[in-house]
């Protein structure tokens, strides 16, 4: 009991002690006005400065948009998304440190995140030109396009990794410990991410070996569809149900890649059946056309219709064409437009296309004479 009381008089000394220091603050002659005029004013200020900034970016904007009219470059649209990225970020910093002056940050700050802006707008200047230059001087060079990506990803990620260095060196902080506890941690992080570690040694064997390039047709993990980019962890599939298949690139190292566009033109197969007692000849000479007339089969090499097997209830013909690597994405239509029109000419020439069916024999049933229309048997 008397460690209770104790604990309540020590409670309601401090609490009054508390209020006491309070009322005193509000009573001591303190320029509240004064203060809240400052503070009212740096708001007003601040909010002029941010309107300002908004008008410079809008006026600045419009006379970018009318230079690049002038100049017959709205075509160039990522030229022009990077200018206007570019003058976005600068007008943002410019006003952010005129609100950090506006405030009394202290000038050591506001220096290091000046020369951390420089730097970063700098660096970003030095990715446009490896991006846009060095690519484009590499494609006249005739280099494959999955190398250049490759480059230009290697290229991107050593100038992010100096920029992330030397803007923190900006403000005073150790990058070479950092880095060597980055070392310690990486060796931890490698050990439980090593399904991402294996997809991007996987990326880079695909683009150094090269078993498909860019805009190439492949079938791969059951998937069929056009390369759309090689990156360094995973392959990007277009199909042609325009679905977008990202698969991780150890999956496409680890399972058979057929290059559908490598080979040059490509053989399409498909068969179709006649009845036993159609003449061959004849459905051959009448399909074949068919394969000629078309006008995304080659002619070279030469089409041609052949018997393929001689099945339980059709005599099976197998249609055989080429089609060049630039029609591949069309391959079923073309496929399905013949498959309809040789069921039209055989249905229009009188030659059956069969379907499976059994023909039973029945030797002296007796008592069904009636049913099979036989006289009855002595």
């Amino acid at each position: 009991m008397e460690d209770a009381k104790d604990f309540v008089e020590g409670l309601s000394q401090e609490t009054g002690r508390s209020l006491g220091d309070t009322f005193r603050l509000f009573n001591a002659d303190t320029d509240w006005q004064a203060i809240l005029v400052t503070g009212l004013t740096k708001v007003i200020v601040s909010i002029v400065i941010i309107l300002i900034f908004v008008a410079a970016y809008q006026i600045l904007s419009r006379g970018l948009r009318i230079l690049l009219q002038r100049f017959k470059a709205t075509r160039e649209r990522n030229i022009e998304q990077s200018i206007r990225l570019a003058l976005r970020y600068t007008i943002l910093v410019l006003g952010l440190l005129a609100l950090m002056v506006q405030y009394g940050i202290p000038s050591q700050l506001t220096s290091a995140i000046a020369r951390a802006a420089i730097i970063l707008f700098a660096f970003y200047i030095g990715w446009l030109i490896v991006n846009r230059v060095f690519a484009n001087y590499l494609s006249k060079r005739g280099l494959d396009r999955s190398l250049i990506q490759l480059f230009v990803n290697i290229s991107s990620v050593v100038i992010i990794t100096f920029a992330f260095t030397t803007v923190l060196s900006q403000f005073g902080i150790n990058v070479f410990s950092i880095i060597t506890a980055l070392g310690v941690v990486g060796i931890a992080v490698g050990f439980a991410a090593q399904e991402t570690l294996s997809n991007f040694i996987a990326g880079i064997t695909l683009l150094i070996e090269r078993p498909f390039r860019l805009g190439d047709w492949i079938n791969t993990h059951d998937r069929i569809g056009k390369v759309e980019a090689i990156n360094l962890r995973t392959t990007r599939l277009i199909t042609r149900d325009n679905e977008v298949v990202v698969i991780p690139n150890a999956t496409v190292t680890s399972s058979d890649i057929i290059n559908l566009t490598a080979g040059g033109p490509l053989r399409i197969r498909f068969s179709i059946g006649i009845a036993y007692k159609e003449n061959m000849k004849k459905a051959k000479d009448l399909l074949l056309p068919l394969l000629l007339a078309h006008e995304s089969i080659l002619k070279t090499p030469e089409p041609m219709v052949r018997v393929k097997e001689l099945a339980d209830s059709s005599v099976n013909l197998e249609l055989v064409y080429w089609i060049s690597p630039d029609t591949i994405d069309r391959e079923p239509n073309i496929t399905y437009a013949l498959i309809e029109a040789s069921k039209v000419t055989l249905d229009d020439a009188g030659i059956q296309i069969p379907f499976p069916h059994l023909q039973l024999f029945v030797d002296e049933a007796k008592g069904l004479e009636r049913f099979l229309h036989r006289p009855p048997q002595p």
